[in-house]
This record gives C-alpha cells, sequence and structure tokens, in this order.
C-alpha cells in the first residue's frame, strides 16, 4: 500500500468555545475522563520532548501519575538523558495523543522537581519488582547485555528480601508547570478543531482562550 492512501476522515466529534471549560484542567480532566471510560491502550501515556543545552530535541513516551492544576507529574531517573536535558533546559512539551477519540493535548511548560514526600509516596505504592528496577537500571547508560540487569535484579533482590525498598535519592518526579494548553479535536476535510489556552503571564493564574487555525 502506498503511503499516500492511509487516510482517515476525523467524524466522532467537534470542538467549539461553549463546549469549553474556563480552566484548562478542566477541560483536560474532562478530556481524559474520556479516554479512560472508551478504555484507549494506556490513556495516561504522554510524550515528552526535551532540548538540551545542545539545541538537539529528543523525544520519549512516559506515563502521567497525577495532575492538578499546579500541574502534570512523571517519574523517572533523576541521572538518566531526560532529566540531564531538563537540568540545560527547563521548557518542555507533552502530547498527548488519544486516536481512538480523534483527540491530541498539547502541553507547553517548565519542570520542576516535586518533593522527596511527594515522590516517596508514590514509590511505595508500585509493585515490588517495579521499586527493584529503579535501583537496578541507571538510565540511558550502555550495557553490554540484558543479561547485566537481570544479575542486576537478582542483586537486589536479595538485598531487599524483606520487600523493604528504599526510595533511591536518583529517581522521583517532576511536574510540568504548563503555560500553554492546546485542545485538539479531529474534522472532516482536516478542518481539524483546535483551542489554546495560554497564560497571561508566566506566574498568572488567568487563562486566555483563543481559536486556532487547523
Amino acid at each position: 500500500m502506498e503511503l499516500f492512501d492511509l487516510r482517515e476522515e476525523y467524524t466522532k466529534a467537534g470542538l467549539d468555545l461553549p463546549d469549553l471549560a474556563r480552566s484548562p484542567f478542566d477541560q483536560f480532566r474532562k478530556w481524559f475522563d474520556n479516554a479512560c471510560e472508551a478504555k484507549l491502550i494506556e490513556p495516561n501515556a504522554m510524550t515528552i520532548a526535551t532540548c538540551g543545552s545542545d539545541g538537539r530535541p529528543s523525544a520519549r513516551t512516559v506515563l502521567l501519575k497525577a495532575y492538578d492544576e499546579r500541574g502534570f507529574v512523571f517519574f523517572t531517573n533523576y541521572t538518566g538523558r531526560k532529566a540531564r536535558q531538563i537540568e540545560e533546559n527547563p521548557h518542555v512539551s507533552l502530547l498527548f495523543q488519544w486516536l481512538g477519540l480523534e483527540r491530541q493535548v498539547e502541553i507547553s511548560g517548565r519542570v520542576e522537581k516535586i518533593s522527596t514526600a511527594e515522590s516517596l509516596k508514590y514509590f511505595i505504592s508500585r509493585p515490588f519488582g517495579s521499586r527493584l528496577g529503579a535501583w537496578v537500571s541507571h538510565q540511558s547508560s550502555v550495557i553490554s547485555a540484558r543479561s547485566v540487569l537481570l544479575k542486576k535484579l537478582d542483586e537486589m533482590k536479595r538485598k531487599f528480601a524483606d520487600g523493604n525498598v528504599p526510595l533511591p535519592d536518583f529517581w522521583g518526579g517532576f511536574r510540568v508547570v504548563p503555560t500553554r494548553i492546546e485542545f485538539w479535536q479531529g474534522r472532516p476535510n482536516r478542518l481539524h478543531d483546535r483551542f489554546e489556552y495560554s497564560r497571561e503571564s508566566e506566574d498568572s493564574q488567568v487563562w486566555a482562550i483563543r481559536r486556532l487555525a487547523p
């Protein structure tokens, strides 16, 4: 099949200004709940794009684990490439792609570390294997084979055999504090509905709403 022939017509829904919540967080909650109710695979999966001081962008998928009016939280190793780029340049972009609903949400903002107490609260909720995994992997480092990881995992199983796995000091959460959030709804003829929420200033709690051309 030719790539030119891969084409979908988006007809599931529309989006207009009266449909929108005044707060982008309320609007996100509505759409996120819709994605969960539709039983989409990993509705909390989001692409995060980062760019370090060298100007070279990088993108990968992480999982949203909390959100509120302060921002959107994910967890990671603080020594990996993602975290190093964030340290060099705290401005990032998130993308939720809910193809089953013909929707996307793009979030631009600045990253900050969450507190150790917040990271610990999430860490102890993780399955035993996931807590061990945080200790096993030196994220983004070069390894010779998967067996290196499995050997280290066995070591950690013996070390923490009592089930009490402490929070690593090199692992925890980041919060993306948004300055711009765009809601995208697919429409026929590629005339999609796009609405942008943007803060009047970086610290403002007031959001302007604008319709954008597709």
